[in-house]
């Protein structure tokens, strides 16, 4: 790593460009290779300032609301595949007029909004979400194949024949998984499916695809990807969340203050783990903080205390080498997909700024919130 933390204001979300064109070239190696359409999921990373690089490197995005949409064809210039577990008629004109691909979570939705997708923008493909009641996801919150799950069509609702205008069908169930639980998860797909997969242009497995971790097999993927291609001629979508942005960037913070909390050593910091890290608190995982380890007897060690009076707002225990100061750099790494999506102004605390360690190792800040941000969000 070569960004100098020293040049970046704190708090500060900081993308590496160089990490980031790694990802990108990865994954539009797989895409080349399989014939697959690799789409970035908004809901996993919205950096719209390099939207301009990712669309050099993948096929588009996927949005799931209308302020996604928009801002996939104003930022990235072009029409987003859309699904959402519900659509209003307040939005949804102005919502096809933004899509390419629209996928219904129910057949009660696509009997609801059929007629206006057909009189308003027919070039627009339409599919419906399915539920293959499996799911490797080990956490309920992520899970959309739980018992009473909201998300998705069961093989038992479906007729016989897809309904005219229907041309692809919709799964995602993975959260983070590699090639190996997709494999798994595509023969529940085909057991329950399979007759419709006959009928279809295209197939959408979703996200939660996590091609460029360091030990995921990108050649199985492909194979996979070829298989279901040539076995039931469909168009194959793929739509990470994770995948784009991981391990591309960090949370730049401080150390505010230290106070001995009846024998717990905490350092409070400039950051939230409740509003600008949620899913450490969600999921939940701890995150690495650059220098410490897990706590270890002997060595100095601290709670990360976030600045809301939230009382569970906070991350422990990690060990450093040497005493924390007031004043000292915390950098968290890997805080870049997910986490920017989800910040929250809680307590009016300000959100984290936003910049890029650039390829010629130079900071380019992007964007910095204030009062506005926060007063923006009330009445």
């Amino acid at each position: 790593m070569s960004v100098n933390f020293n040049s970046i204001p704190s708090p500060c979300y900081v993308l590496e460009e160089r990490l980031l064109k790694q990802n990108l070239t990865l994954l539009n190696q797989v895409q080349q290779a399989s014939g697959a359409h690799i789409i970035l999921a908004l809901k996993g990373f919205a950096m719209y300032s390099v939207f301009p690089l990712v669309k050099q490197y993948l096929s588009g995005a996927t949005a799931s609301s209308l302020n996604e949409a928009r801002l996939i064809a104003e930022e990235m210039g072009c029409k987003a595949h859309v699904y959402a577990p519900a659509y209003t008629d307040e939005e949804f004109a102005e919502l096809l007029s933004y899509s390419s691909h629209l996928t219904f979570n129910s057949l009660n939705q696509w009997e609801r909004f059929k007629d206006r997708v057909l009189a308003t923008n027919p070039a627009v493909s339409c599919g419906l979400r399915i539920n293959p009641q499996y799911s490797e996801v080990a956490t309920d919150m992520y899970n959309p194949c739980i018992a009473g799950s909201r998300l998705g069509i069961t093989a038992n609702q479906l007729p016989d024949t897809l309904p005219k205008g229907i041309e692809g069908l919709h799964f995602h169930t993975l959260c983070e998984n590699d090639s190996y639980t997709l494999q798994r998860t595509l023969q529940a797909v085909e057991e329950k499916f399979g007759k419709w997969l006959h009928q279809i242009k295209w197939l959408n497995m979703g996200g939660g695809h996590l091609i460029t971790r360091k030990d995921y097999n990108p050649q199985h993927l492909i194979e996979l990807i070829q298989n279901i291609r040539q076995k039931y001629a469909v168009e194959v979508i793929l739509e990470p969340g994770s995948a784009i942005a991981w391990q591309t960037g960090y949370l730049r913070s401080k150390v505010l203050d230290i106070i001995d909390s009846q024998g717990i050593m905490v350092a409070i910091l400039d950051v939230s783990f409740a509003a600008h890290m949620p899913d450490c608190l969600e999921m939940p995982y701890k995150p690495r903080i650059f220098g410490a380890t897990d706590a270890v007897a002997g060595k100095p060690t601290y709670r990360m205390g976030g600045m809301t009076c939230l009382a569970g707002d906070f991350m422990g225990d990690y060990s450093f080498d040497l005493p924390l100061q007031i004043g000292d750099t915390i950098v968290f790494d890997d805080m870049i997909h997910y986490t920017m999506v989800k910040t929250t102004t809680f307590n009016g605390v300000n959100l984290p700024s936003i910049g890029i360690w650039q390829e010629n190792d130079t900071f380019k800040l992007i964007r910095t919130f204030g009062y506005q941000s926060y007063k923006d969000k009330l009445s």
